[in-house]
């Protein structure tokens, strides 16, 4: 999915999160080329290069991957202009981005075989590497544990966790909480298992059952991950929307207690306090 050798643009560079994560990234390593924005005033953003479009972007900087902070209203537009110039790696930090948009991009980009992560989500990190994100990289020591998660803040506090009590981070993947991503976790689990991690945490939440299927699927493959689950809003009152857009229990298949059952009949452990989550 991402490995550090990518020419990384900045879609949004201008804006406050923009600018603020791209001298965050630059810092740590990350190959950012060049940046896009509609805000013709700016030609630059920490020496970095202010274009303004994607096809500009990958002629003259030759960008095969892009980070997306344009708001929510623009984002569509933002995202089909990458995939038209040639965009093969997309991960959108952008929420709120509404869900009709969201479904004519996912549709876009896997017509044309493009990797899309998120949106809404804090996006990937291969600790000591690069990250193409906004995760606060010194909750990542590197080393052997990948994790997978729908939840940001949860992937910080799992992964500082590890960090400091275990082996560390070989890969964090925030696929984002949104009821529709471009990244499955089935999609994630064949990317990091070909990095053999020692163990694969998938970090979820309540609602939909999904990420039950994915794993079941991978499974079903032939795959043979050590696997290890937590949720997300284990004592959450049952009806009610909680802070991530797909996080909400509506039928039975989206209660915790039936995805511990199904993965309990597909002998995944899963992981009630964090502290579980060492070994």
């Amino acid at each position: 999915m991402i490995n550090g050798t990518e020419r990384v643009c900045v879609q949004g560079i201008t804006g406050k999160y923009g600018s603020f994560h791209t001298k965050k990234m630059l810092k740590y390593g990350t190959n950012i080329v060049c940046g896009v924005s509609k805000n013709t005033k700016i030609k630059e953003i920490e020496h970095v290069p202010v274009l303004h479009n994607m096809y500009d972007a990958v002629e003259k900087f030759s960008c095969d991957t892009s980070i997306v902070f344009v708001p929510a209203k623009f984002a569509k537009d933002a995202i089909f202009e990458a995939i038209d110039a040639g965009i093969k790696k997309i991960i959108t930090i952008t929420e709120h981005i509404p869900q009709m948009d969201m479904l004519e991009i996912y549709k876009y980009a896997k017509s044309k075989n493009v990797t899309f992560v998120g949106p809404n989500c804090p996006g990937i990190i291969l600790p000591g590497v690069s990250k193409i994100g906004i995760m606060p990289e010194n909750a990542f020591k590197p080393g052997d544990v990948a994790i997978i998660s729908k939840s940001g803040t949860l992937m910080y506090e799992i992964a500082n966790f590890i960090s400091k009590k275990s082996t560390g981070i070989k890969i964090g993947i925030g696929l984002g909480g949104d009821p529709i991503i471009g990244t499955s976790v089935y999609e994630a689990l064949l990317y990091v298992s070909k990095l053999n991690p020692r163990k694969i945490i998938i970090i979820s939440e309540i609602g939909g059952n999904e990420e039950i299927l994915d794993v079941e699927r991978f499974l079903n493959k032939g795959y043979n991950s050590n696997i290890q689950f937590f949720f997300a809003g284990r004592t959450a009152p049952k009806g009610k929307r909680m802070g991530h857009a797909g996080a909400i229990v509506e039928g039975l298949e989206g209660t915790i207690e039936f995805k511990e059952k199904k993965l309990e009949n597909l002998n995944i452990p899963v992981a009630k306090y964090i502290e579980n989550l060492l070994g």
